[in-house]
């Protein structure tokens, strides 16, 4: 008996042909063909706050299709901000980069979306998690709120990197606070 595909699964899997050949056709236009044979766009019927995502190595672009809804343009606009983080990537290969840094902000440029925020501005609903977990720095007394209790011991950064050159200190470990 075949095994039934999850709907959730099935809309993931099914890339956007429209979007994924123009990725393809940049990503040649820029001379990087293994970028152009395995880029792949789709839409992300999970996605709730967030406009897009690029995932590489994988070389996926998930889109959030509640932009559909708000316009053509702001879809557009997505997938070149998207698309750049994989261009900045796979021109960088294994070296380390921020991912809205100089190399992103290059890519954004040469895709016609110069001065690209890394924040979008778009009316998708928004989400708020209570934090209600408070760890507090016995030097400092600031205190760190957390959805999740922490699990090992970590250290104030600000008193770590001022009084102990950015190095982790037991003087500085922050303590579970009791609401």
């Amino acid at each position: 008996m075949p095994k039934k595909k999850n709907l959730l699964t099935e809309n993931l899997n099914k890339s956007d042909p429209g979007m994924t050949v123009w990725c393809e056709e940049q990503a040649m236009s820029f001379g990087l063909p293994e970028l152009a044979r395995k880029v792949r766009v789709v839409w992300n019927p999970r996605m709730q706050t967030t406009a897009g995502r690029a995932c590489w190595p994988e070389r996926l672009i998930e889109i959030n299709p509640k932009l559909k809804d708000l316009s053509e343009s702001q879809v557009w606009r997505t997938l070149k901000h998207e698309f750049a983080h994989l261009l900045a990537f796979e021109r960088c290969g294994r070296r380390q980069i921020d991912p809205h840094g100089v190399e992103w902000q290059k890519a954004c440029c040469e895709l016609g979306i110069p001065g690209e925020s890394a924040r979008h501005s778009l009316p998708l609903k928004g989400r708020r998690i209570k934090r209600k977990y408070v760890y507090v720095c016995p030097s400092c007394f600031s205190d760190v709120k957390r959805v999740r209790p922490m699990k090992r011991a970590v250290a104030c950064y600000s008193c770590c990197k001022k009084y102990n050159g950015g190095n982790y200190h037991e003087k500085f470990r922050l303590i579970k606070n009791v609401l």
